[in-house]
């Protein structure tokens, strides 16, 4: 499968992020959108509340000129944050009141949010969801679809 040059890097900088204990939802800088923007915050700039999928005037301003930030646009930005969110299991916008996790930097927490964050960034380009294992356990009666092979003998 072929995917994009700005799928390729966020999932690279997700990865790394996950991997090194460096990802944290309630912060800008190490969040998903963090992440992808090279652990920067000028991004929680374009709304009022971290979570929300409006931009503010300054998010507007950016998003009517074109401007893309590591190949997304502010409104795609938004909403990929809002999906790593949702998936770790926060409402949003993020409020002192809302519902949050326990524990948000749990890594199957993270590891869920992460699924979710994946799933849109596929949406976005316009390919199948790389996370989606279903097909491994699908059953076809005509032909085999997936074949794994016994890799320990």
């Amino acid at each position: 499968m072929t995917t994009s040059y700005r799928f390729d890097q966020a999932i690279a900088k997700l990865y790394n992020a996950f991997y090194n204990n460096t990802l944290n939802p309630e912060c800008c800088v190490h969040c998903a959108v963090g992440n992808i923007l090279d652990n920067k915050d000028a991004w929680k700039h374009l709304s009022d509340q971290h979570g929300a999928l409006q931009l503010n005037y300054v998010g507007l301003v950016n998003q009517n000129l074109g401007r893309k930030f590591n190949g997304y646009s502010p409104l795609e930005l938004l909403k990929i944050e809002a999906e790593f969110l949702k998936g770790c299991g926060y409402s949003v916008p993020l409020t002192h009141s809302g519902k949050k996790p326990k524990n948000p930097k749990d890594k199957d927490i993270l590891f869920n949010g992460l699924c979710r964050t994946v799933a849109y960034l596929c949406t976005l380009d316009g390919f199948e969801n790389v996370m989606d294992y279903s097909k491994l356990f699908e059953l076809d009666t005509q032909s085999e679809h997936h074949k794994l092979q016994n890799v320990g003998g």
